[in-house]
């Protein structure tokens, strides 16, 4: 039953997003996954033969263009679904660098948590006193109400921005400009290089891997 539960709160996550251009706004809709099939033994002892879930298409092409923000395995292990918040935000905003901060009130913000401050206020603290967040460690300073979220230097290192630092086949740029119609593609092509540098890739097909980063940046950002 909680397999079919966890599937089932997969397939109601709903995400909607939108991209302005110029005066117009496209906003589009999509779920995590688009369909899930599980096969077990019938009656009491109910063992799993097998399960089989679709992504959805959102969900794969990102995963295929590496752009899925990676988790520690001790980020399953946390209890409590604000500690595991504050983590992904951590992730997020402070990534590889050395350190992150953060005003107390823009963190209640940013977690989307209903608890009052006073309360939020209180679990960050317990969090700073106990620090057992994977990846970083935790400060809050009571005076100034900011949290100081500090790298543990737990992830891998992240390559430099030249960690692909082959040419280019000089045909792709030409695509490179029909898939982000109005951008430079030169300076794309160095926004690519970064950040396969800050993300650790090293592409097999790097023309391929170049052309989705422009269809993917055009789609995010609209003309220039």
């Amino acid at each position: 039953m909680a397999l079919i539960e966890a599937l089932d709160r997969l397939e109601g996550t709903r995400i909607r997003t939108n991209i302005i251009t110029g005066d117009e706004e496209q906003i589009d809709g999509f779920g995590l996954i688009d369909a899930s099939s599980i096969r077990r033994k019938h009656g009491l002892d109910g063992r799993l033969l097998w399960c089989e879930v679709k992504l959805s298409d959102w969900v794969f092409n990102a995963i295929r263009a590496h752009e899925v923000l990676t988790l520690h395995r001790d980020y399953f292990r946390l209890r409590k679904p604000i500690e595991r918040r504050v983590y992904e935000l951590a992730r997020k905003h402070c990534g590889q660098q050395d350190s992150w901060r953060i005003g107390l009130g823009l963190l209640l913000k940013k977690s989307g948590s209903q608890s009052p401050e006073k309360r939020f206020r209180q679990m960050i603290r317990h969090l700073a006193e106990h620090d057992h967040l994977p990846d970083y460690s935790v400060s809050f300073n009571a005076e100034t109400d900011v949290v100081t979220f500090t790298n543990r230097g737990s992830m891998s290192a992240a390559l430099p921005s030249s960690s692909w630092s082959g040419p280019l086949d000089p045909e792709v740029y030409h695509e490179a400009r029909e898939a982000a119609p109005s951008w430079d593609v030169h300076y794309l092509e160095s926004e690519w290089r970064n950040w396969c540098g800050r993300e650790e890739i090293a592409p097999k097909a790097p023309e391929r891997h170049f052309l989705r980063f422009c269809k993917s940046w055009y789609e995010k950002r609209g003309r220039a």
